[in-house]
């Protein structure tokens, strides 16, 4: 039997040139942003500046959040024992699931529902976010996009609602987040606003990527945290410490504006 191959469509390689998509790399250099480049990557073509934008602000967005999130605890709880790096990261990287970071492609999902259900029997939003949501009650499911363990609004959300306005994307997806928001807000007689994955979810469903790369963004993001979650507790602590999992404290520099 002959050797089969790799195929792919993302990155060609030849002497002294290399290709993403069909464009140089050394070209993109310098004249396309990261949230371009990964458009790129993953969609095959190049989108405008304002998605760019829209793109690197959802990495930004999800770039850390503290030493208490699992993945940063993982990560500093290796780093503890002297691991290296890379096996740092890994460790962060290995404890993003279904409840941390997974909520990306999940709420994607149900807004993809809703909007299918409200489709297909000519109803509102609102009616057809109400059907998912009594099913999800009836199965004892909940919502994956909604609601903070910190934050009662998230402040991240309404920013890259903005820049999608912006960017003239994912308005019905968004439409669909409020429809939510009302619908919980019936079921459980309370506010649950959207949080940042939520909102990640509904802007990569409307500017047409796949479910099954969704969560890859949180993964992307949070690694650049990782980074600096792991080295600051090789550097600045000591070896194998006890300590308890939420007991941290910020000792960085005080609140500043751009």
């Amino acid at each position: 039997m002959g050797q089969d191959t790799w195929n792919t469509a993302v990155t060609s390689i030849a002497p002294n040139e290399i290709r993403l998509r069909g464009y140089r790399i050394d070209e993109l250099m310098g004249r396309v942003d990261f949230g371009r480049a990964l458009y790129l990557l993953l969609r095959g073509e190049l989108p405008d500046e304002r998605v760019g934008r829209l793109m690197t602000a959802m990495l930004v967005s999800s770039i850390d959040h503290g030493p208490g999130a699992p993945s940063a605890h993982a990560a500093r709880c290796a780093a503890r024992t002297g691991a290296s790096l890379n096996a740092c990261v890994a460790s962060g990287v290995l404890s993003i699931n279904r409840f941390h970071g997974g909520a990306i492609e999940d709420c994607a999902r149900a807004i993809r529902e809703v909007m299918d259900c409200a489709d297909q029997q000519k109803g509102s939003l609102d009616d057809a976010a109400d059907e998912l949501l009594a099913d999800y009650k009836a199965r004892k499911v909940r919502i994956a996009g909604y609601g903070h363990r910190v934050h009662t609004a998230d402040p991240r959300t309404a920013r890259l609602f903005e820049l999608a306005a912006e960017a003239g994307v994912s308005s019905r997806e968004i439409e669909v987040c409020q429809a939510l928001e009302r619908g919980l807000e019936r079921q459980l007689g309370k506010r649950l606003p959207i949080n940042v994955d939520g909102a990640i979810g509904a802007l990569l469903l409307g500017m047409g990527f796949e479910f099954e790369v969704m969560n890859g963004f949180f993964i992307l993001a949070r690694t650049a945290g990782l980074i600096a979650q792991a080295r600051e507790e090789t550097t600045r602590e000591r070896k194998m410490r006890n300590i308890a999992p939420g007991a941290h404290r910020y000792d960085g520099p005080p609140a500043r504006q751009l």
